[in-house]
């Protein structure tokens, strides 16, 4: 079974619902997942816009999350360590944790909420980059999921 990742708060290509982008809360959505490889040792979670005027913007950075982990609540708190040792970094908008949907007035921005399994953890202390995670998830990767949401002005 593959690694397949969803949520309660709205399908796979489906529109983000306001509570959870910059017009509402701006909480995170809850987030599950099943199907991680025998050989994962932890999790670590990207979102972002690459609809975004500026080129791709980041929304959330987590990662080291326990490999027994399956689920993420709504509201995840927006600090560099969660009580189960995961860590959060930094997002574009020069915050930790997660920012949701905030796009221009327009056409609606496709937003990828992208879940990898890794075979060890990243190393890395709260408040990296999207740019930092990935590189010390390079060659680490076991499976990977995403969930696509989608949401506009």
């Amino acid at each position: 079974m593959a690694l397949q990742l969803s949520s309660r708060a709205f399908r796979d290509g489906q529109p983000i619902p306001k509570k959870y982008t910059c017009d509402g809360q701006d909480v995170s959505p809850d987030l599950a997942w099943s199907g991680a490889p025998e050989e994962t040792k932890s999790l670590a979670l990207i979102v972002d816009d690459p609809d975004a005027p500026a080129g791709v913007w980041v929304h959330w950075v987590l990662y080291d999350l326990p490999a027994e982990t399956r689920e993420l609540p709504e509201g995840t708190p927006k600090d560099r360590e969660l009580r189960n040792g995961a860590r959060q970094g930094k997002n574009d908008f020069g915050k930790i944790g997660y920012n949701g949907p905030c796009p221009p007035s327009g056409p609606a921005h496709r937003y990828f909420f992208k879940l990898y399994a890794l075979r060890e953890k990243t190393g890395l202390g709260g408040g990296a980059s999207k740019a930092d995670l990935e590189r010390a998830m390079k060659g680490k990767i076991a499976g990977q999921a995403t969930l696509t949401g989608k949401f506009g002005r």
